[in-house]
């Protein structure tokens, strides 16, 4: 259910940014989204249509670019993409990893008119 507080965020921060550049309609947003994030982009999308109601967000559409696992081996020192699914260092096998990337979630840039 955090999704619905995550999407009244993005239209909160969406709407004061679309309309100080003199936008009267965000026509899309686009959002980048971390696999490690634990944010489902389809639930955000359902709540969207609903919590965008009545302002200029409306009819919006949401374009989602998912960012990778990103981690750096303590052992080796390499810097990898990783699935979530198999969480060791490709190079060596390590699994002391440092986290570089993959649970953010912001709103990248908006389309608007």
């Amino acid at each position: 259910m955090h999704e619905l507080a995550i999407t009244e965020g993005i239209i909160r921060a969406a709407v004061p940014a679309a309309e100080a550049q003199g936008a009267s309609r965000i026509l899309e947003i686009r959002l980048k989204i971390g696999e490690l994030s634990g944010v489902f982009p389809e639930y955000i999308q359902e709540y969207f249509d609903a919590a965008s109601a009545g302002t200029i967000a409306e009819g919006a559409v949401l374009r989602v670019e998912r960012i990778p696992v990103k981690i750096r081996c303590r052992a080796c020192g390499r810097e990898s993409e990783i699935s979530r699914d198999n969480i060791c260092c490709p190079s060596c096998g390590g699994t002391d990893l440092q986290l570089l990337a993959g649970r953010e979630y912001f709103v990248d840039s908006l389309v608007a008119e």
